[in-house]
């Protein structure tokens, strides 16, 4: 009986799925990476935007209803009191300080002012409309900017005005932000962003967004 050799078969372990394993795995890996970092980052950009949309909601009620933190308790909207008639009337510095004197207090001012509190944190929150809270809030921290005119190192009256900086101050930054959340669609994610954008009128009016 004779015994026939394969030379082309050797012995011991054979791992023939080892290569192919790994260039099937590595791109799910990255693939994976990517999924990862996507979530991440819109739930990065969702908790910034909630805390935002409470930094504007926190204004408007304790302006509203005077909680005793910077509203006096007593002193609310509801109270009689007005919600810009302390800060504007303060204005010290910048291009703009008679003209602020005169809006303070006034009943337009007051509406559009807690109108813009109150529709931008609604939308920051609920997580539609980014685009026109953007906008809008923009705007607002504009013109407080420019109330506060951090440029200025003197007051009116002579006197330091301890700014901090000549450009940035947390109006500046909190605009920026805004832009970033409306830019990055971040109401998508524990917000109402997506169903918003299906709703017909938002669809065919892309501002809306």
């Amino acid at each position: 009986m004779a015994v026939h050799e394969h030379p082309h078969r050797s012995p011991g372990f054979h791992l023939p799925s080892l290569r192919r394993n790994w260039n099937t795995s590595a791109p799910e890996s990255a693939v994976s990476a990517r999924t990862g970092t996507h979530t991440a980052r819109a739930y990065a950009f969702a908790s910034l935007r909630l805390l935002t949309g409470f930094a504007f909601l926190w204004a408007f009620l304790d302006k509203t209803f005077g909680f005793g933190y910077a509203t006096p308790s007593g002193k609310g909207w509801i109270d009689g009191g007005s919600p810009t008639m302390g800060f504007l009337s303060g204005v010290a510095a910048g291009p703009m300080e008679s003209t602020f004197h005169s809006w303070a207090g006034d009943t337009w001012a007051n509406w559009l002012f807690m109108a813009g509190l109150l529709g931008v944190g609604l939308a920051l929150v609920g997580g539609f409309a980014l685009r026109l809270a953007a906008v809008a809030g923009t705007a607002m921290m504009a013109l407080m900017w420019i109330a506060e005119w951090p440029p200025a190192k003197h007051l009116s009256d002579g006197s330091a005005s301890m700014s901090s900086n000549p450009f940035v101050d947390y109006h500046l930054i909190y605009a920026i932000v805004l832009i970033a959340l409306a830019l990055a669609s971040a109401g998508d994610t524990l917000g109402a962003g997506k169903l918003w954008a299906k709703l017909p009128f938002v669809r065919t009016n892309g501002w809306l967004r």
